[in-house]
């Protein structure tokens, strides 16, 4: 038998995201620590910047705007501090940095 998800009823908390990525936060957060919720990071992450991005077409989204926003919506439970999530940290600084130099 399949385990059937309830529709997740609670209010959304940032609706430039929407509730897709609310409940994808939600259940990183039941993830053990490990690899695999390293990888769920990121992809959150890259789908939040690109969420951004379409929602506020005026203001640069940047990668650490989306890290603050994700531990806002995980109350403190992902902290972002992988390895992975570093790295493209620092590829978004360059990229910025390779813009302004324009």
């Amino acid at each position: 038998m399949t385990q059937q998800l309830k529709r997740n009823t609670t209010p959304i908390k940032m609706r430039n995201y929407g509730r897709i990525v609310q409940d994808m936060i939600a259940y990183a957060c039941t993830l053990p620590a490990g690899k695999e919720r390293e990888s769920l990071e990121v992809y959150i992450a890259q789908s939040m910047r690109q969420r951004n991005l379409l929602w506020n077409k005026d203001q640069e989204s940047g990668i650490q705007r989306v890290r603050e926003d994700i531990l806002r919506l995980s109350d403190g439970q992902l902290t972002c501090d992988s390895a992975v999530f570093q790295q493209l940290i620092a590829q978004n600084n360059a990229q910025a940095a390779k813009k302004k130099k324009k």
